[in-house]
């Protein structure tokens, strides 16, 4: 339950970081900076991909490279291997 609260607050606070109320008064790294200026912006959307990643929305599915079901992938090692030859 808790877990889930801190999840759902720091998915909301990246959200409220990114949507920028403060017109880019308030930034943890300055966006003039070369290279490094946008890696603020960057992990609060990885924060919010993991938030909803974590309630069960893979938004990154369309990459190709989505998390699998892991009992689907697991049966797959432990069955017998067919060949076709």
């Amino acid at each position: 339950m808790i877990k889930n609260v801190l999840v759902a607050v720091a998915g909301l606070l990246s959200l409220v970081y990114l949507v920028n109320p403060g017109a880019g008064v308030f930034e943890i790294i300055p966006d003039n900076i070369p290279i490094v200026g946008n890696l603020d912006e960057a992990v609060a959307v990885a924060v919010i991909l993991a938030t909803f990643r974590y309630y069960g929305i893979d938004l990154t599915s369309f990459l190709g490279r989505g998390i699998r079901d892991r009992s689907k992938s697991s049966s797959k090692k432990d069955g017998p291997e067919s060949s076709s030859s």
